[in-house]
């Protein structure tokens, strides 16, 4: 095995391939396997070699993501393995030493561990070349030759200078797809935050705001019982008609959609949209709600299940943000009213919507209620005062 470093060499062969790499960026609207593939490619034209794939990091290991000149077998086999720095492969060598690694003759070598690899490519003198961006290495380009004919200085100089160009190529497409699959994790049922992540003010507020929201929670009673009861597939087909309904309802309405969990339902209103009357606007989803669910739960009592849905809400300022990790992100609120409308759906009885006192007090004159006094609520030191809505209409305008 011979270690190689960066050697001086011209820089328009690597600046060329560069520059059709650029190409496909913008005919695939920097979609990142086609990226990757055209970085393969030309990385393999580079040093003239007879095969080439190459790794990229996806969390804490990499993974072959584009192959050029192997067979199907070969790629349906590495596709299957996972990279981390270490012995035995020339990917493995060069993450761990962060450098250009070229083994002349694999059948020789004293660290080849997956023989399997190499049957089923069939080289014989094998490059690693890592692919740097800030410091970290994001991926390595492989390149290969069938028979035992090492790579050149200046050949492997050219596929290590076209391979810091191509990592800028690379990290934009992968940027490019994350903001892509954000977006479309937070329009299942944010979709007003999803247009956040067009601009930066957007990203701003991404980061985390002061805004006065509506909390809505909503929960089913009697779910345990049901759950323990009835086959996991009625259990499952329950829960998406109930998810569809009131998560269909919470959209339509403005509100923008936490999370669901099992049972659970968190809405908020007034971010990121600004509504004039978002107490309003949540209590009549809430009276929306109610009246669907009692449509469903005559139709699930038919087949011997009970339940009900209970409702609270509650008004305030809260954090709002996104919330989660790669990969998995949501637009949440965090605050005393966010809590508080928790509180007040626990102990909403089956079809009760319980509002808060600063809610009734923008509601009042619109719907019919009365006061539920003395709730005693986790986490909350003294007696709450909330207000059942019993009639969903709107009152009738005084004469």
């Amino acid at each position: 095995m011979a270690e190689v470093g960066p050697a001086p060499v011209g820089d328009d062969p690597a600046v060329a391939a560069f520059g059709r790499v650029l190409a496909a960026i913008a005919r695939s609207d920097f979609n990142l396997r086609d990226v990757l593939q055209s970085v393969v490619e030309e990385a393999a034209e580079l040093c003239q070699a007879d095969v080439a794939d190459i790794a990229v990091r996806h969390g804490s290991v990499y993974r072959m993501s584009a192959f050029t000149g192997f067979s199907a077998e070969f790629e349906e086999l590495v596709s299957g393995l996972v990279y981390e720095p270490g012995g035995g492969s020339v990917v493995a060598r060069a993450l761990r030493d962060a450098q250009v690694v070229q083994i002349e003759d694999v059948l020789v070598d004293p660290e080849l561990t997956n023989a399997e690899v190499q049957r089923a490519g069939g080289f014989r003198t094998d490059l690693g070349v890592p692919i740097r961006f800030d410091d970290q290495v994001i991926g390595v380009i492989a390149a290969a030759r069938n028979d035992v004919r090492p790579f050149s200085e200046r050949e492997v100089g050219l596929v290590e200078h076209f391979a810091d160009q191509a990592a800028i190529a690379i990290r934009l497409a992968q940027l490019f797809e994350t903001i892509e699959r954000q977006r479309t994790e937070l329009a299942r049922y944010a979709p007003q935050a999803a247009e956040l992540l067009s601009s930066i003010e957007g990203e701003a507020m991404l980061a985390g705001h002061r805004r006065e929201i509506t909390a809505l929670f909503a929960d089913l009673r009697g779910f345990t019982a049901f759950a323990e009861r009835a086959d996991p597939e009625e259990v499952l087909g329950v829960l998406r008609q109930y998810h569809a309904t009131v998560g269909e309802l919470a959209v339509r309405d403005g509100g923008t959609v936490e999370h669901f969990a099992g049972d659970g339902l968190m809405v908020f209103y007034n971010d990121p949209t600004l509504i004039a009357d978002h107490q309003l606007a949540a209590v009549r989803t809430a009276c929306e709600m109610r009246d669907r669910f009692a449509a469903l739960s005559a139709a699930w009592r038919k087949r011997g299940y009970e339940l009900g849905l209970g409702i609270g809400i509650a008004t305030g300022y809260a954090t709002v943000g996104r919330i989660g990790f790669e990969g998995r992100y949501d637009y949440g609120a965090i605050g005393t009213s966010v809590i508080l409308a928790s509180r007040l759906s626990s102990a909403a009885a089956a079809g009760q919507v319980l509002i808060s006192q600063r809610v009734m007090a923008m509601v009042e004159d619109l719907f019919d209620t009365e006061p539920v006094p003395d709730l005693e609520l986790k986490g909350f030191s003294t007696p709450i005062t909330a207000h059942s809505v019993r009639a969903c209409a709107p009152n009738p305008p005084a004469d």
